[in-house]
């Protein structure tokens, strides 16, 4: 007799939970994924500003699975789903499921002006990480270099585009090395003069947080010396800095590093299922599902993780973090063997059990069970519930032992700047700095 096979797309936090919860079905389980790795990413932005190394935060799947002996893992790439021949499209072949689970996960988006990503990358994979680092770090090596003090200024400018919990950390991290990890290390610079813009659309910081613990990150912030701008929009980003506008008005900020922390866009893969199916997509290509992750009229497909839209508690979507994801994971796999016991279950109901948000050494902001507090047990809280979720023991006593040297001595031993020279920016340019300027 045939087992059930099941297929699973995207080894992040639904998918890895889905398959370790079917551990003992009965069911041939295949995971694939393009990368061969788990990504942790709430850690990616420490990556970015060289307080971890990529592999501190990074696990084979196949190391994960090795014991797992229903788990097969396939490294390849997913493209679309013949939904009537059961098949799994990839970009090399196909391959059958009598179940499939979509959690591809997303990219960061730029409301409709993809040319801007060159110039503001996001950060949402290993590869994004470094290239921030690079930029940044690459940043103060040209101030260092440069001689007219107006171009010196750009280049020890950052703007970080976007406040939430994304933004904030990089905003914070990037605040930290100026003012503390790179101190004395350069001759003719003073890192601390560096100027960190954090630049949110909204009227405040972290708005999925309450309004008191959002006042409490921002003066967290402009301790950290970072600098605000609320219910301002980027209208334009180049090579030398941003425009902004708020209220009618336009301002120009010289600023040779900006980064991108302002929205979310589902996987492609999400649209090829809708087209195949006739699901419904929104405007960031999260997929509608029903009450049990499933798509309308196709109980054999789900779709669970940040490239799901649910919206039947409560009315509104469920949030795309790794919490939401993993519990979606979870009810997949029992959903698929209540199914093969012949029984049912219970529609998917998400259990908020809080969510945090770090701003910087010893101050973060924590809202669990109706209660929000921050500060240094805030800051302590985080750390602990995110050394948990870190999938594998000794990826957990690296960070560990690398948070603990950082807290002591302010230092990021991660600081390397990788790429080619030809990627670097260039020093001494010829053109002159866009002057800081209202109209």
């Amino acid at each position: 007799m045939t087992r059930h096979r099941l297929v699973v797309v995207g080894g992040g936090f639904g998918g890895l939970t889905l398959v370790r919860a079917l551990r003992r079905a009965p069911v041939d389980v295949t995971l694939v994924d393009r990368r061969n790795f788990h990504l942790f990413q709430p850690l990616l932005y420490q990556v970015a500003t060289g307080g971890l190394s990529p592999a501190n935060i990074a696990t084979p799947l196949r190391a994960l699975f090795k014991r797992q002996r229903n788990v097969e893992v396939l490294l390849a790439e997913a493209t679309g789903v013949d939904v009537e021949g059961r098949r799994l499209l990839l970009d090399d072949g196909a391959l059958p499921y009598d179940t499939l689970v979509v959690a591809a996960g997303g990219s960061h988006a730029y409301f409709g002006h993809d040319e801007w990503e060159p110039l503001a990358p996001g950060l949402k994979t290993l590869e994004d990480a470094t290239e921030i680092r690079r930029r940044v770090l690459l940043a103060f090596e040209a101030a260092e270099r440069e001689a007219d003090p107006d171009v010196q200024r750009s280049w020890l400018s950052f703007v970080v585009v976007g406040a939430g919990p994304t933004g904030v950390e990089l905003a914070g991290a990037l605040a930290e090395i100026a003012r503390h990890t790179l101190r004395d290390e350069f001759r003719r610079i003073d890192p601390s003069a560096a100027r960190i813009l954090l630049v949110e659309g909204a009227d405040r910081v972290l708005t999925s947080y309450r309004p008191a613990l959002s006042a409490r990150a921002l003066r967290d912030l402009a301790r950290l010396g970072v600098e605000v701008r609320t219910s301002t929009l980027v209208t334009s980003v180049s090579e030398r800095g941003v425009t902004l506008g708020k209220d009618g008005a336009r301002e120009e900020v010289g600023a040779r590093t900006v980064l991108w922390a302002a929205g979310v866009t589902g996987s492609p893969l999400g649209r090829a299922l809708a087209e195949a199916t006739g699901a419904e997509t929104d405007r960031a290509g999260r997929v509608v599902v029903g009450p049990d992750l499933s798509l309308p009229g196709h109980p054999e497909l789900f779709v669970v993780g940040d490239l799901a839209l649910f919206s039947h508690q409560g009315g509104r979507p469920l949030p795309g973090v790794a919490p939401v994801a993993m519990q979606q994971g979870r009810y997949v796999a029992r959903l698929v063997e209540a199914r093969l016991a012949g029984a049912s279950l219970a529609p998917f109901r998400y259990r908020d059990k809080g969510s945090m948000a770090t701003i910087g050494r010893a101050a973060a902001i924590v809202e669990v069970a109706g209660i929000g507090f921050g500060g240094y047990l805030a800051w302590l809280t985080w750390l602990f519930i995110h050394l948990l979720y870190i999938v594998q023991f000794g990826n957990r006593l690296l960070v560990l032992l690398q948070w603990a040297w950082s807290y002591l001595t302010w230092n990021r031993s991660a600081r390397l700047i990788t790429g080619t020279r030809a990627g670097a920016p260039p020093v001494a340019s010829p053109e002159p700095p866009v002057p800081a300027r209202r109209t």
